[in-house]
């Protein structure tokens, strides 16, 4: 089970005029909570683990989209994960008024720190050049205008969440509430994420399923077939089909494709569709109240003794419903 990173010692929420409170405060919510329960799995109280700080560009407050004045913790600083929370106004705008923010990101770029983007704030992560040949998402509505300010970042319009190396886009607000579950897993462990997604998610309804995230740096490579076989796979992972067969579709023989995939992902294919159907899986269980025999023939598993085996392989721990604990 993943445990607390000892780097992680500060989450920075980046709050400037005319964010979206909702987005800004979602981050602060779901990681103060996250920081509070993983405290109390180091039996160490009530005592936040981490720090979650919102952060304006010149240190004072903000007047959101709404109109409400918001207060922040100071300014600009170094810190090991920046949340860039929606926003509506003009681009061209923040970026003249806030034109420290930029070489700020790229600093803690260089320090290693981990990014979310969600709707319009993937855009600070393009503008700064993090994303340049590197997959990423936005909202449906800002597609194009993305599309012809950042022609070297791989948007895909498809995809609700994206994950490029520790550079993370989220499509809107459900998406970023699984991108958080997500590091918060990364960061705090299982148990907490599941506590954070039962306490805060209440019932909220996807039109896609989530668990998708942690193949990002698996498709940083150059092999344009393995990348395609990769995608089918995630459109496809719960279906019943052989290898030698996808193989086939795309050109390959099984011994071929075998060890491409090898060579491109540095995992074997069998292993790699575990992988898939295991995390998606995990997501079910944090985000539905489905039982783990419905999850385990949701993600391809008619035996549902064989799933719980297999996901105590890969993830060290029982599956259980969010519901039950």
């Amino acid at each position: 089970m993943t445990t607390l990173s000892p780097t992680l010692r500060r989450i920075s929420i980046l709050a400037t005029d005319k964010v979206f409170a909702s987005t800004l405060m979602q981050a602060k919510d779901f990681f103060h909570l996250a920081a509070l329960r993983h405290s109390l799995q180091l039996d160490q109280g009530l005592k936040p683990a981490f720090d979650i700080l919102l952060c304006s560009p010149d240190g004072h407050p903000v007047d959101t989209f709404s109109g409400v004045r918001v207060d922040v913790d100071g300014g600009l600083g170094d810190t090991d994960v920046i949340i860039l929370p929606a926003f509506w106004e003009s681009f061209e705008k923040l970026l003249e008024r806030y034109p420290q923010v930029v070489p700020w990101l790229q600093a803690q770029h260089a320090r290693g720190a981990v990014f979310c983007g969600e709707a319009s704030g993937v855009f600070w992560l393009a503008e700064a050049g993090l994303l340049d040949d590197r997959e990423a998402t936005t909202y449906w509505r800002f597609f194009d205008s993305f599309s012809q300010r950042f022609p070297k970042v791989k948007l895909n319009p498809d995809k609700h969440l994206t994950d490029a190396g520790n550079l993370y886009c989220a499509a809107g607000m459900t998406s970023a509430s699984d991108l958080y579950i997500h590091l918060i897993e990364r960061f705090c462990g299982l148990r907490v994420a599941q506590g954070v997604a039962r306490d805060i998610l209440f019932e909220v309804q996807r039109n896609y399923s989530p668990g998708r995230i942690g193949f990002g740096g698996q498709k940083l490579h150059h092999d344009p077939a393995i990348l395609q076989i990769q995608h089918w796979l995630e459109d496809h992972y719960s279906e019943k089909f052989r290898f030698e067969d996808v193989a086939r579709d795309h050109g390959m023989s099984i011994r071929n494709f075998m060890r491409r995939f090898h060579t491109a992902t540095g995992d074997k294919p069998l292993h790699y569709l575990q992988r898939l159907r295991i995390e998606t899986a995990r997501g079910l269980l944090s985000t539905t109240r489905r039982s783990v025999k419905a999850i385990s023939y949701e993600v391809g598993y008619d035996d549902a003794s064989f799933f719980a085996r297999l996901f105590r392989q890969h993830t060290g721990l029982t599956p259980t419903p969010t519901a039950s604990n």
